[in-house]
């Protein structure tokens, strides 16, 4: 049974080896399929496994020590090869940081790897957070999988100016989840680091697969700050085998919080803000909005973004009062209320889920920073609300720009008569990131009270005012959906394999809402336990209560609406315009007998916020200079 847990991590690798040689359409789709159901049952599987008893909740043999040894020579051969690919590329495109990164990580690692030998005793480590994070990684990442399928067929005929690529698309996408699987499973720290740097290699391929220059610098962009991230990542794991004389993550985090384990803490924490784009690391998540969609969803709900923050997770022990710990708390903080302000003033639907997602991952890091027993009951259920609904709207708009050739948030009024499910889909998907009942407003409010009790009221005042800006940019996106216009543009049907993934996204959004206090006494607080002797579920029992009765409102109020008999169904009437209605509800007789069409527009603020990014940098970067130079001092003295 414990090979099961390697496999997770291999099949995927192996399907994308077959996507990648295979050309044949048909039998490359399939393959896909095969990986993306693959990648949900491996992960149900362990998930099942573990809670069932049949593994341990630390795995320390799965083999011999030769199979060991001969996973390291590979990974060190795979090592070289990137950065031989990264070097070949980087010499195509004229571009020298990540060339340079990539040498002096490359240097380092080999050097340690050949004159530092260490005996390893868990190799991997299953718990219940890495259990939830492979869960997220295997559902919602299978899901994003399947939807591709689907998503391929189309783009490439819409977007012909693009080489069709299909194959290495689909390889790339499944490396990509076999990466992310092991860096949640692997517990020694260079098999952590090699994961980590495969899933800086796969965003580089993915943000830059049609091979525009935008494309291409976006993802050059991507890469530099990730391997300076992966560069951080390097040195802390060297410091932890120099000084602690471990490559294990647990002999880290469980260690005592002095200035020896405050160093790799800190430089481990840097590389998780890059990851996570965090303030003033944010530009390159940004910049992967030109990349297909399905890709999108990956880097900013299952895979990419959660890498960091699952490494804040595991660091929490180490963080809390601690100077690291306040640097982390105020980074995330500035980063949520800095994003959620820039995502009022832009109408491109990809880029208003960016800045969403920063903004989230801010909160999320916030709550890691703070490592309290609430503050990470918060933490651990908005990464899970977080990946399923940001997912869903993600994949929404992909099929959005497909149907209305736009992802203008402005032009989706037509949406509904349209693609009615579409539609419904997306306000799902959108209700599930800011309104009460759904997840993330419940994990907020556990947020704020984490705060409140730790006495970090600065930062409540900044999640208070980060929340109102989430409010305004939501609720706008909202009000287009259901402000219904006319449209002559005909109905349209989009492929099974993405209606299965919208559907499956929907149903775990919802249910979500049901499962939450399951959830949190069967996964989250076992786990918390371990840490925290008197954790508890923040939520009271009446209030759960409450939220499953207003949620059961939200279901039932709409079936109000719905005509019994066709006297209930009334009469049509045309919109009020600021004149006589034509007739076509979208011009009117104006004055002086001038016909205009009728608009409207959102308001975005783009004056009003538009330096808000120069100070979210210069207050970050600051704020980690500050760090450095503190724990220097420490060391120092």
């Amino acid at each position: 049974m414990p090979y099961i847990i390697l496999c997770s991590t291999l099949i995927p690798v192996a399907l994308a080896l077959l996507c990648f040689v295979i050309k044949q359409d048909l039998i490359r789709n399939w393959i896909m399929r095969l990986g993306a159901v693959g990648v949900m049952g491996m992960s149900i599987l362990t998930a099942y496994g573990y809670f069932s008893g049949k593994f341990t909740k630390t795995l320390d043999t799965i083999g011999g020590k030769d199979i060991f040894e001969v996973i390291n020579t590979s990974m060190l051969v795979i090592e070289i090869l990137i950065f031989l690919l990264i070097l070949y590329l980087s010499i195509k495109y004229k571009k020298i940081i990540a060339p340079v990164f990539g040498a002096l990580q490359l240097g380092l690692m080999s050097w340690f790897e050949h004159t530092h030998k260490f005996e390893v005793i868990e190799y991997i480590v299953l718990d219940h957070l890495a259990v939830i994070m492979l869960l997220i990684v295997g559902v919602v990442g299978g899901l994003i999988a399947l939807y591709t399928v689907g998503y391929m067929k189309w783009y490439h005929k819409v977007h012909s100016e693009v080489k069709e690529r299909t194959g290495f698309f689909f390889a790339v996408v499944l490396m990509f989840l076999g990466a992310m699987t092991g860096l949640v499973l692997f517990n020694n720290l260079i098999w952590l680091y090699f994961c980590w740097e495969v899933t800086s290699l796969s965003s580089f391929l993915l943000i830059g697969y049609t091979k525009s220059n935008e494309a291409t610098n976006n993802a050059y962009r991507a890469l530099n700050i990730n391997l300076g991230g992966g560069l951080a990542l390097a040195l802390g794991i060297i410091y932890c085998g120099i000084k602690l004389e471990s490559i294990e993550l647990t002999d880290l985090i469980y260690s005592a919080p002095t200035t020896t384990a405050l160093i790799p803490a800190m430089l481990l924490s840097f590389a998780a803000l890059t990851k996570s784009a965090q303030f003033p690391f944010q530009s390159w998540l940004l910049g992967a909005m030109v990349a297909p969609t399905p890709s999108s969803a990956l880097l900013h709900s299952a895979t990419m973004v959660k890498a960091g923050v699952y490494l804040l997770l595991r660091l929490s022990p180490l963080l809390g009062t601690t100077s690291v710990g306040r640097t982390v708390t105020f980074i995330g903080g500035i980063t949520f209320l800095a994003a959620s302000l820039l995502a009022i003033t832009v109408s491109d639907a990809k880029r208003i889920l960016a800045y969403s997602t920063i903004a989230n991952l801010g909160l999320i890091i916030t709550c890691t920073g703070i490592a309290t027993a609430e503050a990470l009951w918060a933490a651990i259920f908005l990464v899970i609300f977080h990946a399923v609904s940001k997912s869903l709207l993600f994949l929404c708009v992909g099929e959005i720009e497909h149907q209305l050739h736009t992802r203008k948030v402005d032009k989706m009024s037509d949406l509904f008569r349209i693609s009615r499910s579409l539609a419904v889909f997306l306000l799902i998907g959108i209700a599930g990131m800011f309104l009460a009942p759904f997840g993330m407003l419940i994990s907020k409010w556990a947020a704020m009270k984490a705060f409140i009790d730790s006495n970090n009221l600065h930062i409540l005042m900044i999640l208070c005012f980060g929340s109102a800006a989430t409010l305004f940019y939501w609720a706008k996106w909202m009000g287009k959906i259901v402000s219904l216009s006319a449209t002559n543009m005909p109905k349209q049907k989009f492929p099974l394999d993405e209606r299965i993934s919208l559907i499956v996204h929907s149903i775990l959004t919802l249910s979500a809402c049901f499962l939450f206090p399951f959830v949190s006494n069967k996964v989250v607080l076992p786990y918390l336990r371990n840490m925290f002797a008197d954790s508890y579920m923040p939520i009271a029992q009446g209030d759960v209560w409450l939220m499953i009765a207003m949620f059961s409102m939200l279901i039932i109020l709409p079936l109000s609406f719905i005509p019994i008999s066709k006297k209930q169904k009334g009469r049509k009437v045309l919109t009020y315009m600021a004149g006589e209605n034509i007739g076509d509800d979208h011009s009117f007789h104006g004055a002086l007998g001038v016909d205009l069409e009728a608009k409207s527009s959102n308001w975005y603020m783009r004056g009003l916020f538009k330096d808000v990014p120069y100070y979210g940098n210069f207050i970050c970067t600051a704020a980690m200079i500050v760090a450095v130079v503190m724990l220097a001092w420490e060391v120092l003295k």
